[in-house]
Formats: structure tokens, C-alpha cells, sequence
């Protein structure tokens, strides 16, 4: 545990003096039992999207709260990951100032939001098996070292990090430690949602587009100690997750036992690819994965990539990411699509 961790610490001034903007449906919850609301602003022709959407998402909250074992306090949604990852920057980073670590080969968007916010963004390669090298990375930070990213199953290697590597940054880092587990729910690891309270300077990240189906929506939700979600929902935009992205969300929340039936066919269809892919001639190595994807080094990336693309099937080529000269990322689809992928791969074969 890290014990002399303060939040306090960590925040930028302005965030910490800040009045956060208090709208309407904030200072009266707009239920509709017989109501006349005339205080918002609103067009008062019902047509279900005439009225804002309720700001803190308390349904769906309420909901995810009680699937993931944790209180609602604990909880933000947002239109997105990646709101919800700037919303971190703009939180407890200074412009000019501040810097964060992130370990390349991982999601490109930590890099594109440092440099958004103006923050230094300090890159350490993960090791040759994808693995974190805490001790590189400890060596790297400094007083202004303000967050670590960990993507965890990472993006786009496929593997969920060592728990024993995790729990050692999460110990000896000084800043806030995110890890994002957009792809947790394809793996045998457990999520750390379950240790908020035995990390406080943990942050959670999760997303309803992978195994939840719903990228269309656009909702991330992170998870953290009830004061860093509450620094957080400051400076959100008041109503930044719209009501129809709520009401889907909630729907398909109520309805976890279908998500986890997609799941499990998905992880099936993820062993099969896996058992052809290993009997392809031109691919070299077929990487452990604990996502809904599968990394493969082949001969020639460029060449192969465009073979598929030519026979109408779009994968990620992933050659120009440290450590991943001559790869090729392949995300898992319905039984048919992987059907089509693999004849393509053995008549290139």
C-alpha cells in the first residue's frame, strides 16, 4: 500500500480552488412526476430528448456500482476513454511543468493527449516479452512525474501485465498510476478495480466499445477513490454523457449475461484463429493475448497487410510501434469473418 500518498499533493492548484459550474438538472434532478420544469431552459415539446440528460448519470452509476462491487462515489462516465483520460492531464498536470511515463509499445492516445496539455511525455520501452521494467521506469520519474499509464491487456500486444510488476509501481511511484483495462474482460486476470481501496493513487479505466459492444455510444467510465472522481467531476463538462448514450448503456448493462455469452464465443473463436494462425507458413510468431485481438510477427507486414486488403479484409498493421517490426494485429469477429481471414491467409500462404 502507499501509504504516504496525498491527493492533495498532486493537484493542480487552480483544479483544487475551483467552483465547479453548477447547471440545472445538478440543483434539481429532473425525475418527470408531474413536474413543470421551467428552470433549465429547455424546449418544453416532449419528443424523449427535449430535456438535458441527468449530469451524473445515476441510474447507469448505480448499476455499474453494483456489477463491479463498488460505491457509486466511485465512478465517472464520460463521452469516451479519452475524455476521461484528458480530464486526468488537465486535473493534476501543469502545462510546462509536469511530466507522465508512458511504456511504447501501448495506446497512442497517452502520447497525443501529453502533448495536447503541453506535459512532457517520458517513454519507456517495455521489456522484449511486453512486460513493464519497473526499475527503468522508477529511475525515469522525478517530483514532477504526475501520472504512469499502464495498458493493461495492453494495446497492441495483447498481454495483461505481471500482477507482481503492477503492485510494485502502485507502491514505490509517487503520481497517480491508470491502468486502462479496455480489453479486461477477455482476460483470465482480475481487474484492480477490486484494490481502489488499498491503492489510493489508482485509476481505473474502462470502456463499454470492446466486450460491451456499444463503440458507437461512446462511454468510458473510470474508477478511483472517491476524492480523485470527485477533483474529476469538477472540471467535466456538465453534461457530457448524452441521455441516449445513458439509457443504451444502462440497457446493456441490465443485460450482462448476454455480453458475457458474446465473450466466451469470442474467446472461443480467439483459440481457433489462434490454432490456424500458428500453422501459417509466413507468420513467424503468434503473441500471447489476453484482448480480443491477436499480434503476429510475419515475413513482411506491408506485404501481407496488403494481400488482405486486396481480398476485402482490414487488420492493423502495427510495424511502425517499438518492438513490433513486421506485425500484424487481427481483431476477433463472428465465426464467418474468421472464416474469410483465414482462407485469405492460406491461399497467401
Amino acid at each position: 500500500m502507499n501509504d504516504n500518498f496525498k491527493i492533495q499533493d498532486l493537484v493542480r492548484s487552480n483544479v483544487a480552488k475551483l467552483q465547479p459550474y453548477s447547471s440545472a438538472r445538478d440543483e434539481f434532478i429532473a425525475s418527470g412526476d408531474k413536474m413543470v420544469f421551467l428552470d433549465a431552459n429547455e424546449n418544453p415539446y416532449e419528443n424523449g430528448v427535449n430535456r438535458y440528460p441527468d449530469p451524473q448519470q445515476r441510474d447507469l452509476k448505480s448499476a455499474l456500482a453494483k456489477l463491479k462491487n463498488v460505491e457509486t462515489k466511485q465512478i465517472l462516465l464520460g463521452n469516451g476513454s479519452d475524455e476521461l483520460l484528458d480530464l486526468i492531464f488537465r486535473a493534476f498536470c501543469e502545462p510546462r511543468i509536469d511530466n507522465v511515463i508512458t511504456l511504447p509499445p501501448t495506446y497512442g492516445m497517452y502520447k497525443v493527449l501529453a502533448e495536447i496539455n503541453h506535459i512532457e511525455n517520458r517513454e519507456v520501452l517495455l521489456t522484449e516479452d511486453f512486460e513493464p521494467d519497473v526499475k527503468k521506469i522508477l529511475q525515469e520519474t522525478d517530483r514532477q512525474s504526475k501520472i504512469l499509464f499502464l495498458c493493461s491487456p495492453n494495446n497492441p500486444t495483447g498481454n495483461a501485465f505481471d500482477a507482481q510488476k503492477i503492485k510494485q509501481l502502485l507502491i514505490n511511484f509517487k503520481g497517480l498510476v491508470v491502468v486502462d483495462e479496455a480489453y479486461i474482460d477477455f482476460s483470465s486476470y482480475q481487474s484492480w478495480t477490486g484494490f481502489l481501496d488499498l491503492y489510493p493513487n489508482l485509476i481505473v479505466v474502462q470502456t463499454m466499445s470492446k466486450a460491451y459492444g456499444m463503440a458507437g455510444i461512446r462511454l468510458g467510465i473510470a474508477y478511483a477513490s472517491a476524492e480523485i472522481i470527485t477533483l474529476l467531476n469538477k472540471i467535466k463538462p456538465p453534461y457530457n454523457v448524452n441521455g441516449l448514450t445513458q439509457q443504451k448503456a444502462l440497457e446493456r448493462v441490465l443485460a450482462v449475461d448476454t455480453v458475457l455469452s458474446e465473450v466466451e464465443a469470442i474467446l472461443q473463436e480467439r483459440e481457433n484463429l489462434i490454432d490456424v494462425l500458428e500453422d501459417i507458413n509466413f507468420i513467424e510468431k503468434v503473441y500471447p493475448t489476453d484482448a480480443n485481438f491477436i499480434l503476429v510477427k510475419v515475413d513482411n507486414a506491408i506485404k501481407r497487410y496488403d494481400q488482405l486488403l486486396q481480398k476485402g479484409i482490414v487488420i492493423r498493421n502495427r510495424t511502425n510501434q517499438p518492438l513490433c517490426e513486421n506485425t500484424l494485429r487481427f481483431t476477433i469477429g463472428t465465426k464467418h469473418e474468421n472464416q474469410q481471414l483465414i482462407v485469405a491467409l492460406k491461399e497467401n500462404d
